[in-house]
């Protein structure tokens, strides 16, 4: 789980983790390898982000609606058409 913007709060029955034997990690600072190897990974293609809804830039507001909602799973993607001159 990355972020929490939904609720920090959950509902688990805390069997579920020792009868599986899953594990949690908590961390708020990774070894500098994580992200390169993240990086490394989608590259390679062997994870990609679940990707919930795509939006046209022209409908951001719709997309920040989807995303105040916080009722979706995965990222939110704005997809750009044009080059932007900055």
């Amino acid at each position: 789980m990355a972020g929490a913007i939904g609720d920090p709060h959950v509902k688990l029955d805390i069997r579920t983790l020792y009868l599986i034997d899953l594990t949690l990690l908590g961390c708020t600072v990774l070894d500098k390898s994580v992200f390169s190897n993240l990086i490394k990974h989608i590259e390679n293609g062997d994870i990609s982000p679940l990707v919930t809804a795509t939006y046209q830039l022209e409908d951001i507001v719709k997309a920040q609606q989807a995303f105040l909602e916080k009722k979706h799973t995965g990222k939110i993607i704005l997809k750009v058409n044009k080059k932007i001159k900055i």
